[in-house]
């Protein structure tokens, strides 16, 4: 019966990590939904945009007290996660802050003191963010696309790390009251927050650090499976969607292959048009062009749409939503992420996935959306893990305009402009020059 805590530990730890492996490996599978992509060119500068940009949190800081309050929060969370190592160990073996005896005494005081500073400067950040969020009325945090789940889950989140911390705090400030000659130096923030813990029994100081021993760690566990369902997800998936980004200049359009081919052969004065045409299967169902479902965006769109952070800084720039237009680019990201996640709830119901009559465009994305966008790149650059929400609206728009013939009446006009006049103007080509006659 001794060990009966270390196998109860030990059972935790590996379904808690069980259930974490299985998630992610549900996201990897809907993320290959998509279609192939190569993105493996220049690594060296991938390897750099990822250090920098994911790692580094340059593209946070455009946004300075929000860019601040989250570094600390990410620095910090990870280094006070390094105890998880602490906390395995003694968890499997029953032993109590073991690397007291693996790093000594002095070196192991400054390691937890550092612990602790930083467990501050994260319960800090997150209750100024929760205010923030909720009380100071940031515009981009409370757009109707938040509205629900959304606004929850952050809050949700911030609410869990507090407690986190809090735990991590009381655990080390039980073991202080306990032996405070032997921890003396080791707690400098957690033995002036709990000064009441002087007073109790060391049975009762043994228990309270127990317990909060015990929350931290199946915090940490749950927090990590709770991941799966949360726009949070980007902490781990903010590094390979930062390497598989787009490295050609914004503004860049993809060809389609099956396009390109058709005008080099039209341009061709060498081409025999009457040339028999190769044979063709008859079973071949034709490439799509654009995109009205998951199934025709790429890889590392799917990626992005599991990376959105929702924090809507790319609607806070975008032109259209600011002049009242109906588009969000978070929202294209939102959405796309939702249809993902249906379509993976049906392979899983399914073993495979069966037509559901539901599509990306229409039944989560709207046309009016999609038109509403001016490509002017602006939320592509102020993504702070550079996804591209314009990619993707520009796929739907290509499938509505080459699949369904269908665009505004505007675009129409210019297009046939386009096509008979050779440029956009309802002109003849032939007068083109008359402006400078008058002249």
């Amino acid at each position: 019966m001794q060990y009966i805590d270390n196998i109860i530990f030990l059972i935790a730890l590996i379904v808690g990590f069980g259930l974490f492996f299985k998630s992610t490996k549900e996201i990897y599978r809907n993320i290959k939904l998509g279609k192939k992509i190569d993105r493996s060119d220049q690594s060296a500068v991938r390897w750099k945009t990822m250090g920098k940009v994911a790692l580094g949190q340059s593209k946070m800081v455009k946004r300075p007290i929000a860019g601040f309050l989250h570094i600390l929060v990410y620095v910090g969370f990870v280094i006070i996660n390094v105890e998880l190592i602490e906390i395995i160990i003694d968890g499997i073996f029953g032993t109590h802050r073991i690397l007291i005896d693996v790093f000594g005494a002095s070196f192991y005081a400054v390691f937890t003191s550092i612990l602790e500073i930083f467990a501050l400067l994260v319960l800090i950040a997150v209750v100024l963010f929760f205010i923030r969020r909720n009380f100071y009325g940031v515009k981009r945090l409370n757009m109707k696309e938040l509205f629900g789940w959304p606004k929850n889950d952050a809050n949700w989140i911030l609410i869990i790390e507090f407690a986190l911390m809090l735990a991590f705090f009381t655990m080390n400030g039980a073991d202080y009251f306990t032996d405070t000659q032997k921890f003396s130096s080791n707690f400098p923030i957690s033995k002036h927050l709990f000064p009441f813990f002087e007073n109790l029994g060391e049975s009762t100081l043994h228990l309270i650090e127990k317990s909060a021993w015990w929350f931290h760690f199946i915090g940490i566990l749950f927090f990590m499976n709770y991941l799966y369902y949360s726009k949070h997800l980007h902490i781990i998936l903010a590094f390979p969607n930062t390497w598989y980004s787009n490295l050609k200049p914004k503004g860049q359009f993809n060809n389609l292959d099956s396009v390109t081919k058709e005008i080099r052969l039209m341009m061709d004065p060498n081409a025999d048009p009457y040339a028999a045409a190769p044979e063709v299967d008859p079973n071949e169902v034709p490439e799509k062009f654009g995109a009205s479902d998951i199934f025709d965006l790429n890889q590392v769109q799917l990626l992005n749409a599991y990376s959105c952070t929702e924090c809507g800084r790319c609607t806070a720039v975008c032109p259209a939503n600011i002049t009242g237009k109906k588009l969000s680019p978070r929202k294209i990201m939102m959405d796309t992420r939702d249809r993902i996640e249906e379509v993976g709830k049906n392979i899983n119901k399914n073993g495979k996935f069966v037509d559901d009559g539901k599509k990306l465009l229409d039944d989560h994305i709207q046309r009016e959306e999609l038109w509403a966008c001016t490509t002017c790149n602006a939320c592509v650059e102020a993504c702070p893990v550079l996804i591209d929400p314009l990619s993707i609206i520009v796929e739907m728009r290509r499938f509505l305009v080459m699949e369904q013939s269908s665009a505004p009446s505007e675009l129409n006009v210019m297009m046939a402009n386009v096509e008979n006049n050779a440029a956009p103007w309802a002109y003849n080509q032939a007068d083109r020059l008359n402006w400078a006659k008058e002249n």
